[in-house]
Order: structure tokens, then C-alpha cells, then sequence
């Protein structure tokens, strides 16, 4: 069974995946949207009304008082008290909830800058005592996405039955009109538009959350979504591809020690122009954007982007099934398992992983033992050839890129096939 701290991982994985994906938001919060009230600088919660997140409008179509949560609208965390907005939406249910109310939650927008902690929900879902949820009688989670089933996923256990019943998942803003006066939603400008690209993508007969693929044919230079097979014949037989030798090669000089390094996320513009530089064969200097953390999602973004993962297809049912291998025999089971792999797989994994284990070497101060690493690259190095990793394929994943990492020098100690590089 999947445990908390591995759907909490995913949890993080994932939104950091649609902040490096699908883009966002900048490094601010949105303007409070068009109709919301100011609220006066005498309010007792000023600090935290001011910034429009939390909004009581009209009622919906069953006379239920609707209240708005708006996530676009969060500032960033340290510019935020959290325990204060938990103060701020009891002060505010406390007005509504001896009768009947909703609330709509537009959950775009957030962002590892300004989310709340896991452990911030739970305490604020146990301080919702029975009289906040006897009276909802609706919750609508507008737009969600993987990390929001994550999250439910966690809360389970913690839920009730009926109060799971109140939820509704709600994919566009004409959703809504089956429930609620939409004339009466005061909705964030950024939430609109999000909402207009979903639409315009779903008429393409595509989902933002799908890669778009190169150009066909891809151009002579192109680095991204095309195969490691593509890129070597393009680029004089070289066994590493460009991005992830440049990456490494900058990331061991300049990030090793760096806190959290593979955890945060860049500006996704940023990311996008360097694709964009790499793409057309242009020189990419990291140092001139004075951010570790810009190479790092590159890297990332580069193995996420592959048509077939570094680990391969084939390899994915074998890599599941280390789960049902004994503790003592694993490390010799991975061996086996990546000496199996195409010579120009194992070459690249090896020289990754190897990279990989150099960091972990600095966990004390990066905090980014064999473990974290394995929960970040776990999912960029291995996917099934159907839809993405379920929550049940995420634990052997993680094992086994932990396995990888940790015990690099025997894993891969004694292949030695033409060719090979060393970081």
C-alpha cells in the first residue's frame, strides 16, 4: 500500500510538473478579480482580505450562500501568514455556517511559491469542526488536476463518506452553470483565461497537460521530445546528449551544495527560451541567468521529454516487480535489470546516475539524500507506454531509482561497454 509520505512526494512532483509544463503564473499572485470588494483597512483581517482570496458572492441555484476560494490569488508563502488565513476563513464561515452555503475552489494558480503545507490542511480540515461541515452542502474544485487527486488521495482516511459526497470535480467554467448563477461568480481574470485555453485545446482535440509534440520532421538540431537515437546521429555519434552533459557538467560546478536542488522550480518563460536556444542548435550559457535552479528543471524537463524513457518500456513491468524481491537481493536484481538495457540506455543512465550519487554525497547540505533524489527522477526516468505512473507503480519506481543511486559503483561497476562516459 502506498504510504502518506510517498503520495506526498507525488503531490509535489506533480505540481511542480505543471508549473514547469503548463506555466502558470509569475512569481506574483493575481489582481484580485473585477467586482471584489476592498476590503477597509479596519477589517480585523485586513493583512490577509486585502488580497482577494476569499470571496462571499451570491447564492447558487438552490438559495445556498456562495463563498470563493481563489488560489491564483495567493501571495507568495513568506509573504503570507497561513495561520492567519486560517483565522481569516473561520472568521469568515463563521458568518454562514448556521445556514446552507458552497464554496467554489479555482484551484489554478497555485504554486509551490505559495501553497499552504500539507500539514497546514490537516490542522486547518480538524479546526473545521462539525458546524463548518454540517451546513456545506456543496465544494466544487474548479480545473483540477493530478495534484488535487493526489491530495484527495491523502485526505481519505481522514474524510467521511458524506463529506466526500459534496464534492464535484468541474472541468470548465460552463460546468458551473448546471449549478450555480455564473452571472453572480466573481471569477479572477487569470481563472478566465486558463479556462479559455482548456477550451481552445479541447476543440484542437488536445489536453494542455499533452507534450505538443517537435515539428515533423524534426529540425536537424532539435533536443527535446525527439529520441536519444535522433540526437546522437545529429550530433556526431555522441554517446551524451548536449543538454544533459551541459546540465551536468554546470550543475556539478555550481549546485551540488545548493539547497533543495532538483525541488524548485523555475520561471516557466525562462525554460521555454532555453528549449527554444537548444531546439535551434544556439550556444546556452547558464551563467547568465544566475539561477541553479533553471539547469536543473532543464535536465529534468529533457528526460520527461523523451518519446520512450531512459529506462525504457520493456523495463517497466521488471522495475515493478522489485517490490516482490527480497530487501538482501535487490541491488543485485537493479543490476540485472539495467544491464539489460540498450548499450546506449545503459551508457546515459550511468553517466546520469553517476551525477546523481556525486549530489546525494552532499545531502547534509543539499538535503538531497539517495531517497528525495529517487522521488524526483523516479518519474522522469521510467513510465508505462499508456497514460502516466498510478500511485500504486510510484513506490517501486521510487525503490528502485533509490537503488540506483545509493548503490551506484555496484550497480553499474562492471558493464563496460564501448563508448563509455564518465561525468
Amino acid at each position: 500500500m502506498i504510504s502518506t509520505t510517498d503520495l506526498e512526494q507525488l503531490a509535489e512532483i506533480e505540481l511542480q510538473k505543471e508549473e514547469e509544463e503548463q506555466g502558470c503564473l509569475a512569481d506574483h499572485p493575481s489582481t484580485p478579480p473585477t467586482g471584489s470588494l476592498n476590503p477597509d483597512t479596519s477589517h480585523p483581517y485586513y493583512d490577509v482580505a486585502r488580497h482577494g482570496i476569499l470571496q462571499v458572492t451570491g447564492d447558487d441555484n438552490y438559495g445556498r450562500k456562495l463563498i470563493i476560494f481563489s488560489s491564483c490569488c495567493l501571495p507568495p508563502s513568506h509573504q503570507l501568514n497561513h495561520r492567519r488565513l486560517l483565522e481569516y476563513l473561520k472568521y469568515t464561515l463563521d458568518q454562514y455556517v448556521e445556514m446552507d452555503y458552497t464554496v467554489v475552489y479555482f484551484h489554478y494558480g497555485l504554486r509551490s511559491s505559495n501553497k499552504p503545507s500539507l500539514r497546514w490542511l490537516r490542522e486547518a480540515y480538524n479546526e473545521f469542526d462539525r458546524k463548518y461541515k454540517k451546513n456545506l452542502k456543496a465544494l466544487y474544485v474548479v480545473h483540477p488536476t493530478n495534484f488535487i487527486r493526489i491530495v484527495w488521495n491523502i485526505f481519505k482516511p481522514l474524510i467521511s463518506h458524506k463529506f466526500g459526497k459534496k464534492l464535484t470535480y468541474v472541468n470548465y467554467l460552463a460546468e458551473l452553470r448546471d449549478h450555480l448563477n455564473s452571472d453572480q461568480l466573481i471569477i479572477p481574470p487569470d481563472v478566465l483565461r486558463h479556462d479559455e485555453r482548456l477550451r481552445a485545446a479541447q476543440k484542437h482535440g488536445s489536453s494542455p497537460s499533452v507534450k505538443t509534440p517537435p515539428p515533423r520532421p524534426p529540425l536537424p538540431t532539435q533536443q527535446f521530445g525527439v529520441s536519444l537515437q535522433y540526437i546522437r546521429e545529429k550530433n556526431k555519434d555522441a554517446m551524451i546528449p548536449p543538454v544533459i552533459s551541459q546540465t551536468v557538467m554546470y550543475l556539478k560546478e555550481k549546485g551540488l551544495r545548493t539547497e533543495g536542488i532538483f525541488r524548485r522550480s523555475a520561471r516557466v518563460q525562462l525554460i521555454k527560451d532555453v528549449q527554444k536556444l537548444y531546439n535551434l542548435g544556439k550556444p546556452v550559457s547558464f551563467e547568465q541567468y544566475g539561477d541553479v535552479h533553471v539547469p536543473a528543471v532543464i535536465l529534468k524537463t529533457f528526460l520527461r521529454e523523451l518519446p520512450e524513457p531512459l529506462l525504457t518500456f520493456p523495463m517497466y513491468d521488471q522495475v515493478l516487480d522489485i517490490v516482490k524481491v527480497e530487501s538482501s537481493l535487490r541491488v543485485t536484481r537493479c543490476k540485472e535489470i539495467v544491464e539489460s538495457l540498450p548499450e546506449h540506455n545503459f551508457i546515459v543512465l550511468k553517466y546520469l546516475l553517476s551525477f546523481l550519487h556525486m549530489v546525494s554525497l552532499e545531502s547534509i547540505v543539499n538535503k538531497m539524500s539517495p531517497s528525495n533524489l529517487a522521488c524526483v527522477f523516479g518519474v522522469n526516468l521510467l513510465w508505462p507506454p499508456q497514460g502516466s505512473v498510478s500511485l500504486s507503480a510510484l513506490t517501486p519506481i521510487n525503490i528502485f531509482t533509490e537503488i540506483l543511486i545509493e548503490h551506484h559503483d555496484t550497480v553499474f561497476g562492471s558493464r563496460h561497454p564501448a563508448g563509455q562516459v564518465t561525468p
